[in-house]
């Protein structure tokens, strides 16, 4: 199994687990932490680093 070096790519899927866990556990987090780290996984994603 090849590991993804991508750092967007790391970022997007610790997006959609946590994501994923707050909507199956009814848990809030603040918006704008999520909002920030979607920015930071496309931001990474475009630049390809």
């Amino acid at each position: 199994m090849k590991l993804i070096t991508n750092i967007g790519f790391i970022l997007l899927a610790v997006y959609l687990i946590i994501v994923g866990l707050l909507s199956l556990t009814g848990i809030a987090i603040p918006g704008i932490l999520l909002g920030l780290l979607a920015l930071a996984a496309g931001v990474f994603i475009l630049i390809g680093k």
